[in-house]
């Protein structure tokens, strides 16, 4: 079952296809309208090519590489009987059998058979060579922007990150650094906060970070997440809140 998920769509050749995901990372998508492709009956179709025994062992070969709750028990059945007359095999059927997570079955007005790219595209391959290289073609373009999104939104979440570290270390500068410290002990004051927040969001401090990173240039905050930054950003802006009210932090 899908829930909550993010849908996109592909164009190929006049066919839109959906695409649904949940983590950004792993698509999932729709064998239904790549069937539409080939023809009106896309369950049919898809029925068909999950007879194939070459489609049964890439199948199962997926589901070995990706899926700790895979049944090979089941699988190696399937596999026996694939090819033959009477072999008949389902998205439901194989799903159920196998507890397959490559290929999910989804009901309702957009409902159909969706399965991960690497499962999609070996399916339109099938159908048609040159139909999978117009999908290859789009799904890059969609990538490529998504790609394009996130590295605007991180490197704007970024300096949102460097500005209320600035207000941070500001705090810091007025209500944690008494006249008598040392050039030392302020410099140690200035290291500490930052990195009480590294060490409850990285589980490191920079240091660490830097000790076991010497090949990369700047700090650990130049390579985090998008989500990562955006938490750190709130975090600092929170923390030099509670400094400069003197209260206890994190």
């Amino acid at each position: 079952m899908i829930k909550k998920s993010i849908k996109e769509t592909l164009h190929a050749k006049g066919i839109e296809i959906s695409i649904y995901t949940e983590d950004f990372q792993n698509e999932l998508i729709s064998l239904t309208d790549i069937a539409r492709y080939k023809s009106d009956e896309p369950n049919d179709v898809i029925k068909n090519w999950m007879r194939n025994r070459d489609t049964i062992e890439f199948l199962g070969l997926w589901e070995s590489l990706h899926n700790p709750d895979f049944k090979p028990v089941e699988f190696d059945g399937f596999k026996k009987e694939a090819g033959l007359n009477a072999f008949t095999m389902s998205p439901t059927k194989w799903i159920v059998a196998v507890n397959a997570i490559g290929t999910v079955s989804k009901s309702g007005r957009y409902g159909g058979t969706f399965a991960h790219s690497d499962i999609a595209f070996e399916f339109a391959s099938w159908i048609s060579a040159e139909f999978k290289l117009y999908i290859i073609k789009d799904y890059k373009r969609l990538k490529t922007d998504e790609s394009s999104r996130l590295s605007l939104g991180w490197n704007l979440n970024r300096e949102i990150s460097k500005l209320n570290y600035r207000i941070h270390t500001d705090a810091i500068k007025e209500n944690l650094l008494p006249p008598e410290l040392t050039a030392y002990q302020i410099s140690i004051t200035y290291a500490n906060e930052p990195d009480v927040l590294n060490v409850v969001l990285f589980g490191i401090t920079g240091k660490q970070w830097r000790d076991d990173n010497t090949s990369f240039k700047g700090n650990m905050r130049d390579y985090v997440t998008l989500n990562h930054l955006l938490v750190l950003a709130n975090m600092e802006s929170y923390n030099a809140i509670l400094t400069e009210q003197d209260k206890p932090k994190l």
